[in-house]
């Protein structure tokens, strides 16, 4: 049986992980198993054609595999602009996650756990990024969840770690509850008695799902995307998550798999259920200002690092949903390239997070203070991430805030403000907020006075070579940010139905 060439991208991973829990030496298979992957998703990446990219159309000799022909269930995946974009995403992330683990500070069970998680995240955000069946597209998202709990309820930092992993559980369970029914909905509503997503489009294109339809399903959708992402009001499951949570583990579900529910509704709910869309889209802009004022606020109040940057990750998404909610080429483009961008530079705050961790446990930024002179690269290093996650000219941070920004206005030619357009105004202060906040905690980690018996250790070789990436990448697709829009036309156009 001959394996497709993005099949191989989710079983390196999948595999290198299960070779690690079996007893293969942990620290050198990951790495090992997330190097090469990277360079296979780079391989892909090199070979994929803009062009020929509409939808899902696969880029690759990748077989369909037929698991249940009524309904019909396939395990299918293919790769456009999009989904490329977040797969680029995904390898880079993993190699960072596995390189910044804590190599010869455990052994034994815990070092395989530890080592396997990142793998296993990353694997099963491949497949639910590249699969075009959505039983597959489900089930994928739902394997990457499973070393999430775990690895914070057994490894996890502070003394309610295990209530943190028991509301992150519960949260995030719902939340997949409720998207499955949504995504039944879907299914049933077509009348293919099919999973898959070509088959849905096309009944889409056919008029299959009817006005009356379509309001409730996307409504179902959206709450079960929504818990997923973290939309206000239903936020209160990550901060706490993420601060309990091992630095690998925060980088991975706020990097990558927390942008499951977006791409969901960019692949899914956006573009198959568009009367839906609109009608719920005024409830959409109210609740993403709860995730950038009210929440931003929130952020601001912190003390303590870790849940400082997990409020921020939350803050975050609610540019991500105004760009999605403007339904314009602009809005989209912005959207995605947020995705990829947040998720770079939230993963690389996480990892230096960590890195602070193993001299101040508790993170308490009022108890920190110039560390800049015992960990100077540390130091340089949190610098640029800050000024990516406030949006500085020059990161990709900027570059997809100022699309977005754009898109809530585009089509706008004067005359009284649209809901849209003062949404995105109001929004503005959310640039004003992240500043306040980000800026307040270098000040507070690495400027002032040396607080007595409060050491850091500066960042060794693995740790400068895996942040300096993610750097090098921020910087790159800022200064350059048409790498990354070129290969999007073709899932832009599907997505607002200009097939």
């Amino acid at each position: 049986m001959s394996l497709g060439y993005l099949e191989i991208l989710i079983l390196i991973p999948l595999l290198a992980a299960v070779g690690i829990l079996c007893g293969l030496p942990a620290r050198p298979a990951a790495l090992a198993a997330a190097a090469v992957n990277l360079v296979w998703g780079l391989f892909v990446w090199m070979n994929f054609d803009p062009s020929q990219a509409k939808g899902l159309a696969p880029q690759m000799p990748n077989p369909e595999r037929l698991i249940f022909s009524d309904p019909k269930i396939a395990l299918s995946l293919g790769l456009d602009g999009m989904s490329l974009v977040l797969v680029l995403l995904t390898v880079l992330v993993t190699l960072a996650a596995v390189c910044l683990s804590p190599g010869r500070a455990l052994s034994g069970a815990q070092a395989r756990l530890y080592y396997a998680s990142p793998l296993l995240i990353g694997a099963g955000a491949l497949g639910a990024f590249l699969s075009t069946d959505l039983f597959f597209f489900f089930a994928f998202h739902e394997l990457a969840l499973i070393p999430t709990f775990l690895m914070i309820g057994m490894m996890g930092h502070g003394e309610d770690r295990v209530g943190a992993a028991w509301k992150i559980t519960i949260y995030l369970s719902v939340g997949s509850l409720v998207l499955l029914a949504g995504l039944l909905a879907l299914v049933g509503a077509s009348d293919t008695g099919s999973f898959s997503l070509a088959d849905l489009q096309a009944a889409a294109a056919k008029g299959a799902f009817g006005a009356a339809e379509q309001k409730p399903i996307y409504l179902t959708l959206l709450i079960g995307f929504g818990i997923l992402i973290a939309l206000f009001p239903f936020h209160s499951w990550a901060a706490p998550a993420y601060a309990a949570a091992p630095a690998p583990v925060a980088m991975m579900h706020a990097g990558v798999l927390k942008k499951f529910g977006l791409y969901g509704l960019l692949r899914v709910a956006v573009p198959l259920l568009p009367l839906g869309h609109q009608a719920w889209a005024q409830w959409v802009m109210v609740l993403l200002l709860g995730n950038i004022l009210y929440v931003g606020l929130v952020t601001i109040a912190q003390d303590r690092l870790d849940k400082m940057l997990g409020y921020s990750s939350v803050m975050h998404m609610g540019y991500v949903f105004l760009g999605i909610v403007a339904v314009n080429p602009i809005g989209v483009n912005g959207a995605v390239l947020l995705m990829f961008a947040h998720g770079i530079s939230i993963a690389l705050l996480f990892a230096l997070a960590g890195e602070l961790r193993k001299g101040i446990p508790l993170l308490d930024m009022t108890m920190m203070g110039g560390l800049g002179k015992s960990a100077p690269v540390l130091c340089f290093l949190f610098g640029f991430a800050a000024f990516a996650s406030i949006g500085l000219p020059g990161f990709a941070n900027f570059a997809s805030e100022i699309l977005v920004f754009f898109g809530g206005f585009s089509g706008y030619h004067g005359g009284p403000l649209g809901f849209l357009q003062i949404t995105t105004v109001l929004a503005l202060w959310g640039v004003v907020i992240s500043a306040v906040y980000m800026l307040r905690a270098f000040r507070h980690i690495f400027q002032g006075e040396v607080v007595a018996s409060r050491t850091v250790t500066d960042l060794g070789w693995n740790g400068r070579l895996a942040a300096g990436l993610l750097v090098l990448v921020l910087l790159v697709a800022g200064l350059v940010p048409s790498l990354i829009l070129d290969v999007l036309p073709g899932s832009v156009q599907v997505i607002l139905g200009q097939r």
